[in-house]
């Protein structure tokens, strides 16, 4: 929350003692502190913590929902968000060929919640897939489907288009296995060509372009907060 580490690398910074608290080194990993009264530095540095910053990011395809620098030359979402000086860090993650929103926060306890399958947070996306999709193969995916992990139900399906080549669907669904949306259309036999996400529960990705960010507003937050029972 101080922009200084990681929880690992918090870890380490202490072992190896460059962390002093009230003027005393401290190498003790279990020691609490009070933020507010006690004076924390780090190789000599007094360090505080951020303000909590909330945004949510347009991914384009072709980039890793990851910080730092990608592999074999692929391009992160670190490129896109370079002008924000606190360390967010994504909920959650999209694929490399998905789009669309992901939310960047350093409120590590709001993010856990939203990734806590308990809340069942929704997601929506639009999905373009292979070839032509009937009135009643939609009524039939929305019954849903066993995977290998085990049953995949959408929260809701809706067809939006189709013609003999590819459909288009929306499709929600609260929970957050690996590759579900892409695996749930393959066993329908109309694996996706296009992925984008639209929405995680209250936020919406709404007119935002592809590689731009944005701050999201009070009312998102405590819409957010609620829906993962983080209510003041």
């Amino acid at each position: 929350m101080c922009g200084v580490s990681s929880r690992r690398g918090a870890d380490d910074l202490i072992s190896d003692g460059v962390v002093n608290v009230n003027g005393k080194n401290e190498r003790n990993l279990g020691s609490t502190i009070d933020p507010d009264n006690d004076v924390i530095r780090v190789r000599g540095k007094i360090i505080k913590p951020e303000q909590n910053r909330y945004l949510i990011l347009n991914k384009p395809k072709l980039y890793i929902t990851a910080l730092g620098e990608g592999q074999d030359e692929k391009r992160t979402i670190q490129e896109l968000i370079t002008e924000i000086p606190e360390r967010v860090y994504p909920v959650g993650r999209l694929d490399y060929d998905v789009e669309g929103v992901i939310l960047l926060t350093n409120d590590g306890e709001l993010a856990n919640r939203v990734l806590h399958p308990s809340f069942e947070l929704k997601k929506t996306y639009f999905a373009i897939v292979k070839g032509n999709v009937s009135n009643a193969k939609s009524l039939r995916m929305a019954q849903g489907v066993k995977l290998e992990d085990g049953y995949a139900k959408p929260d809701s399906i809706k067809l939006l288009k189709t013609d003999k080549i590819s459909s288009t669907l929306e499709i929600s669904f609260h929970e957050g296995r690996n590759h579900l949306v892409k695996r749930f259309f393959a066993e329908f036999m109309h694996p996706v060509r296009q992925l984008r996400r639209m929405s995680v529960g209250p936020l919406s990705i709404g007119n935002l372009e592809r590689g731009r960010w944005r701050d999201i507003t009070g009312k998102e937050l405590k819409n957010l907060k609620k829906a993962v029972g983080l209510e003041n």
